[in-house]
């Protein structure tokens, strides 16, 4: 099964599962290790972490209803900044779940978080992967970022961000020195 097969099937299913309440819900994904999914090492691709990623967050826009006020105002859903550790390799055919969830936002922005989980011999939860991503929606007419209060409002909710962890305050810190490296070097 390929990503176009995997994006069909999340699009085919969506309403099969609960609906989910953000900020807090989370999506969670099942998933296997294919062929197509490997590197030369045999396991999977450090871009393909990346790839299915994009299935967790779309699967969050889907079952929140957000998709609707997207389709509405054509605007585009975009992340401009990510990071991710490795922990685990994950070898052809293991199965895992893809958990996203958002963390935290600013005025135009909000970090989500994805973890890659398996399952362990024993039973127990393993990380395989994890990472944080700051995304945001785009308002092509208005040329501007959509307020997370108004994406929040579209799906009829009123919420205030809950702090940022240490792990997402280093993370929003690292991001702010590479945009001012890159600014520098124009």
């Amino acid at each position: 099964m390929n990503l176009w097969l995997r994006l069909l099937w999340l699009l085919a299913t969506f309403r099969m599962r609960p609906r989910l309440a953000l900020p807090g819900g989370a999506s969670l994904l099942p998933f296997r290790v294919w062929f197509h999914d490997l590197d030369t090492s045999l396991h999977l691709n450090n871009g393909r972490y990346w790839t299915l990623m994009d299935l967790g967050r779309t699967d969050l826009v889907l079952r929140s209803g957000l998709w609707r006020a997207i389709l509405r105002h054509r605007w585009v859903p975009v992340v401009n900044a990510g990071t991710i550790r490795f922990r685990r390799e994950m070898r052809l055919f293991r199965s895992f779940d893809l958990e996203t969830r958002i963390l935290c936002w600013r005025e135009n922005w909000l970090v989500m978080q994805h973890r890659m989980l398996m399952r362990g011999r024993d039973g127990t939860e393993i990380v395989a992967a994890v990472a944080l991503v700051r995304a945001a929606i785009y308002d092509r007419d208005a040329k501007a970022y959509v307020p997370v209060s108004r994406l929040l409002r579209e799906i009829g909710v009123a919420a205030e961000s809950p702090p940022p962890s240490p792990e997402v305050e280093a993370f929003l810190a690292s991001e702010g020195v590479l945009r001012s490296a890159a600014a520098s070097e124009r």
